[in-house]
């Protein structure tokens, strides 16, 4: 609500020095530095460069027209070129937390999104090989914009753009025909496969002809020699298990699975019009694309006649702008990958498709870094996924047992805070920065944890769960307190708050909210107790605490977290 009024009042006085001076202003509007100095601000420097009046003259002028049009306003305190101004404490609160309670999980939802679709390209994993904590990044990250982007308003589609094809694939079949032993393979298909991927890749740095023969047996697959292609549906059916067991346990669906062997008859076309366009040059018996000076060439297909990623991508855009008619495409991808989307979009802006350039977004993210250095499959230096989400699943059912050891479902509720503590890990970080895995502070009960938001909910449930109060009846001139006004300030936030991390893509937006909001909670918990006498004021501390685990449960959603009641 604070935020309805900051942009009404920017909007009341931009009209009205347009209307009376006829000049067009951006009217600032922000929350001062200092609390004590009021609850918004309204910084007078702009309006002194564009009217040239004294400034005591535009000060009260701005009171005048303040006091006149927001009854909401309680006083208007200048101080210098700032109008300060204090609102109307308790019914800010009152409109903040009935609007909470009326509206429970649509609390902060928004319609900037409305009537726009958006494709979210995520998660994307290679298959054969093990599902490693370097791609939680591109899973939780995508699944979380999803969420918040729906909160917005905007329709998605998911789509697991799965790494089922490539020169990779002929590497695996030579490395099987190599040195593999089916019937080992197929008791746990992955980890000997993963096993073999590393082998063939340290025997290629000494052997140049190991190369040679992936690429021949991968132009087998695309050339749909049955023996290859049969082995090749093997892996992926193999792989794709193994991922379903892992999206089950983090609670991650797609709309589409369509992978890249889905574009394989749809790259044709692209590669036509880039033909008839004159786009296409010839670079060694390869085909390739000029970007100018600053950018390498594209390299569309290779001298032997193999497509390529960005051939498929190409393929990707067009078939799925075609299907769903998106107005965003976000590809949430590593920030190693900059370059292949800058060529990308370069290529569709070459083809004249400006506008289909302008629609693709790069959510880059940073690594997820195992003693300070990146985990690589090729080089065997990789953390799977399903043993540290059974490791932070085991610590936090330890902590239970220690806790609540009567508790019930414990197994379930255990899932949830061992998955919650690695999913919060990984988006309070800012998507863009690298961080260390350390799976020992993740799943503390207190601390930045997602442990910890679950546990600040299931106490405000358990406080909740014996006390009979009414949101209608409240004791307003409590909200003059500070420690109570702070936390209804963070609720009226909260849509804000949504609307930014849809905006920048950045979900740790929502994180770091969340543990405010459960930090100023806990603060007040230690200051006011929630069951007193006074029916009034039992009504209002059980209805503040009801809208702040209302708030954090809707917010532990939106990164793709389930919330607990009893832990």
């Amino acid at each position: 609500m604070i935020e309805e009024i900051k942009h009404s009042i920017k909007s009341c006085l931009e009209k009205y020095y347009l209307d009376n001076y006829q000049v067009e202003t951006n009217i600032i509007v922000e929350e001062p530095k200092n609390p004590a100095m009021g609850d918004i601000a309204v910084p007078a420097f702009s309006l002194l460069k564009t009217l040239k009046r004294p400034l005591s003259d535009l000060v009260s002028e701005i009171k005048e027209v303040l006091a006149k049009n927001f009854p909401i306003i309680k006083e208007i305190n200048p101080t210098g070129p700032f109008v300060n101004i204090l609102l109307n404490k308790e019914e800010v609160a009152v409109e903040v937390l009935q609007q909470a309670v009326s509206l429970k999980d649509k609390f902060g939802s928004s319609q900037i999104g409305k009537d726009k679709t958006v494709v979210l390209d995520y998660s994307s994993p290679n298959i054969a090989k093990a599902f490693s904590v370097g791609h939680l990044r591109s899973t939780m990250i995508g699944n979380s914009l999803k969420l918040i982007l729906q909160k917005c308003g905007y329709k998605t589609v998911s789509i697991n753009y799965l790494g089922d094809w490539g020169t990779q694939f002929g590497k695996m079949i030579v490395a099987i025909e190599k040195w593999g032993n089916l019937a080992e393979i197929a008791k746990d298909p992955i980890n000997e496969l993963g096993k073999l991927y590393v082998r063939i890749n340290d025997e290629e740095k000494n052997d140049p002809q190991i190369a040679e023969l992936s690429r021949e047996a991968f132009k087998k697959i695309e050339d749909g020699d049955p023996k290859y292609v049969e082995m090749w549906k093997w892996i992926r059916e193999e792989s794709l298990k193994e991922s379903s067991e892992i999206y089950k346990l983090l609670n991650v669906d797609f709309d589409s699975y369509n992978g890249e062997a889905f574009y394989n008859d749809k790259m044709t076309p692209v590669v036509n019009e880039l033909e008839e366009k004159g786009l296409l040059v010839e670079d060694q018996g390869a085909k390739i694309v000029n970007l100018g000076d600053d950018l390498p060439p594209a390299l569309i297909k290779r001298s032997d006649g193999g497509t390529l990623y960005i051939t498929r991508d190409l393929a990707a855009v067009f078939w799925r702008k075609k299907e769903y008619n998106f107005d965003k495409a976000l590809y949430v991808v590593g920030g190693e990958q900059k370059l292949h989307f800058t060529q990308l979009k370069g290529v569709l802006n070459k083809m004249g498709h400006a506008d289909l350039a302008s629609s693709i977004e790069h959510i880059n993210f940073g690594l997820v870094l195992k003693d300070g250095k990146k985990m690589s499959t090729r080089k065997g230096n990789v953390v799977k996924l399903y043993d540290i989400l059974m490791q932070a699943i085991e610590a936090s059912k330890a902590q239970i047992e220690e806790k609540n050891p009567n508790l019930e479902n414990k197994e379930e509720i255990a899932r949830k805070v061992g998955v919650s503590a690695v999913v919060f890990n990984d988006l309070k970080n800012f998507r863009a920065l690298d961080y260390e895995f350390d799976i020992n502070q993740m799943v503390k009960f207190d601390g930045l944890t997602g442990p910890y938001l679950q546990y600040t909910s299931v106490r405000i449930n358990s406080i909740l769960n014996s006390i009979q109060f009414d949101s209608n009846q409240l004791e307003q001139s409590l909200f003059i307190k500070a420690h109570y006004f702070e936390i209804v300030k963070q609720l009226a936030s909260f849509k804000s708050v949504v609307e930014r991390a849809a905006d920048e893509y950045a979900p740790s937006v929502i994180a770091k909210y969340l543990l405010t909001l459960a930090q100023s909670f806990n603060k007040f918990y230690s200051l006011e107790k929630i069951n007193v006498e006074d029916q009034l004021v039992k009504n209002t501390n059980c209805t503040l605490a009801y809208a702040v685990r209302l708030t954090i449960n809707e917010g532990l959603r939106l990164l793709g977290i389930e919330y607990v009641d009893k832990m």
